[in-house]
């Protein structure tokens, strides 16, 4: 029902490649082995943003965020080069957060200064593990002393970093856990990502689990390590503003607030996703998945899109629900009703307070408990219903 474009817009580039596929990975990432012309593969990054400003043109991008695969193991002219296309084509805002993922291997690390010349102000790095064991089960190229090498080089080199980590992995017991993450909080400084680990169909470690041959945390305590990384992360000051999220206030990521706030971004690159608002209508957009198959489409013309949906009122509704309540924040219900056409019913909302799984903020935001997040899902399937 919007009538304008959201007032938050971003655009997110996805580099395919890596350098060894891991067994926990469900995203685009491929393998590549033998020559590769990176020049000539990144003008169709250049083209598919031309293309892509065309359809939507006039915003201005308050971030750009490079994801992957592994952008890192890209030239930093290359990230360059796809930067200056997007403020030719768009208006680039001064403060705009540009974020790269990165891996803290020494060859990628080497690259640090080289992006930040380019224009990336903010970097997120692969940790995964603070321990030699799971990070070789991880399947990560990275030693521990690499890691923590890497993290403090980041902090010297961009305005921002932050560094991921994987908790309830096989094995791994509360205490465990508990040690690791202190270390992990001693270095971190703005921001912290902390992702309980999932199986992913089509990933080898899905394969394995079917198998009986990895065994996975029960409910009860999955929902335990959960709660010590809020506690934790809260106690050392950076406290969760979204499930797996955690910062200092004002140090969040800005591309990600974008996405769980449901604002407006393009999808550039192999698999990428977008929601653009084209013609007052919001636009799902994906891009085909292949490397090589999606360069030769943009070649021929001018962009990778193999899905281009116009959402109906209610599944904009849906998609705002399943973002919009990761967030702290909660969600504004008079937006959910301006995107959707319709109510969030009052007796859903009162049955999940009954639970205390949901409340309502003083701003009149609906939020849900940390209570309620462990089973965000079913909470979210209530409040759409």
């Amino acid at each position: 029902m919007s009538s304008s474009p959201n007032d938050m817009f971003g655009v997110y580039v996805h580099w395919p490649f890596c350098a060894s596929k891991c067994p926990y990975c469900d995203f685009n990432s491929h393998v590549h082995r033998g020559p590769f012309d990176e020049i000539d593969y990144v003008a169709a990054y250049e083209r598919e943003i031309a293309t892509t400003a065309a359809m939507a043109p006039g915003r201005v991008v308050q971030s750009i965020f490079f994801g992957g695969g592994t952008p890192s193991l890209m030239n930093p002219q290359s990230t360059g080069r796809i930067i200056d296309a997007i403020a030719k084509h768009w208006t680039l805002d001064s403060k705009a957060e540009i974020t790269l993922e990165a891996n803290p291997t020494s060859v990628e690390v080497d690259r640090f200064k080289g992006f930040r010349a380019a224009g990336v102000n903010r970097v997120s790095l692969g940790v995964q593990s603070l321990r030699e064991g799971p990070l070789a089960e991880l399947g990560r190229r990275h030693t521990v002393d690499e890691a923590i090498a890497a993290v403090r080089i980041a902090q010297s080199v961009f305005d921002r970093s932050s560094f991921d980590l994987i908790y309830a992995r096989p094995k791994q017991s509360l205490e465990d856990w508990e040690d690791e993450l202190k270390e992990a909080l001693w270095m971190a400084q703005g921001h912290i990502s902390l992702y309980q680990l999932t199986i992913e169909m089509g990933t080898r470690y899905f394969d394995l689990h079917r198998a009986g041959k990895l065994a996975m945390p029960n409910e009860d305590l999955a929902a335990d390590f959960y709660e010590m990384t809020h506690e934790l992360t809260a106690e050392a000051g950076l406290p969760a503003y979204e499930i797996s999220n955690h910062a200092r206030p004002g140090q969040e990521s800005s591309h990600n607030m974008l996405y769980w706030r449901y604002g407006e971004y393009a999808g550039i690159g192999p698999g990428a996703h977008g929601r653009l608002m084209i013609n007052n209508q919001r636009h799902a957009t994906a891009a085909e998945k292949m490397p090589f198959d999606w360069q030769k489409n943009v070649v021929a013309k001018g962009h990778g899109l193999v899905v281009d949906d116009v959402l109906t009122w209610e599944e904009q509704g849906d998609e705002f629900l399943v973002m919009g309540l990761r967030l702290k924040e909660g969600i504004s219900p008079a937006r959910f009703t301006a995107l959707s056409g319709r109510q969030i019913s009052r007796t859903q909302i009162d049955t999940l307070k009954g639970y205390g799984f949901v409340e309502t903020l003083p701003n009149g935001n609906l939020r849900v408990t940390d209570k309620g997040f462990p089973v965000l899902d079913a909470v979210v399937a209530d409040l759409a219903a």
